[in-house]
């Protein structure tokens, strides 16, 4: 086994665990309401069309954007048992989703969308070369005048999370990364408060690709 391929299957192991030994309210990111979410999405594409959420996970913000019905959901995330939480919980309603279970580096399923959404898998991407390529897929896969969502620990939030590093950054730090093909269009702040009680410093934002 390659040591890419170690990684790859390190990566899928630690977030099965996760979503195979807590409950779905239990994980740290839980959110009852994906309000700030739900709210960065109707501001950038009110009309609807083709959105993936990269890193859904057991998110709830899949349940919302079906009720709408005027969305084309795909839901991307390494963990199959992430994943199979979501589509129980949506029952046939899931049918009308399109889930990709895979590693956002590896995946070669990537479509084309008017939305990339993605709640905090950016700041797990440590390396250099796995950020490129997250960038590089994004590029891709994003319509031009599309809408990036995303979501990271702050300068001030916290150093790990689930036990892995991560990186922080504020939207100069954003912007750097993602060159000149993406203009910032809208950012915030915001404190997560966690299913224990502890709160976390986000830095959301909203970039047009051009």
């Amino acid at each position: 086994m390659s040591e890419n391929e170690r990684l790859k299957l390190d990566r899928i192991t630690h977030w099965d665990n996760v979503y195979k030994t807590k409950q779905t309210n239990e994980v740290s990111w839980f959110e009852a309401e994906p309000t700030t979410s739900l709210d960065l999405i109707e501001s950038a594409d009110p009309v609807g069309g083709r959105i993936i959420d990269v890193g859904g996970g057991a998110s709830f913000l899949v349940d919302r954007l079906v009720a709408k019905d005027k969305w084309d959901v795909t839901v991307l995330d390494i963990s199959s048992a992430a994943i199979e939480h979501a589509r129980n919980r949506l029952g046939e309603t899931g049918r009308r989703v399109k889930w990709i279970c895979a590693d956002i580096i590896e995946t070669t399923e990537l479509e084309t969308y008017d939305v990339w959404h993605d709640r905090a898998v950016f700041h797990f991407l440590t390396s250099p070369q796995d950020r490129q390529v997250y960038i590089n897929r994004l590029n891709e896969s994003l319509t031009v005048g599309g809408h990036f969502i995303v979501a990271t620990f702050a300068p001030n939030g916290p150093e790990k999370c689930s036990g892995l590093q991560v990186c922080r950054y504020d939207v100069r730090g954003l912007e750097s990364l993602l060159g000149d093909r993406f203009t910032l269009w809208n950012n915030c702040e915001y404190s997560h408060v966690t299913p224990i009680g502890n709160t976390q410093q986000f830095t959301w934002a909203v970039f047009q690709k051009t």
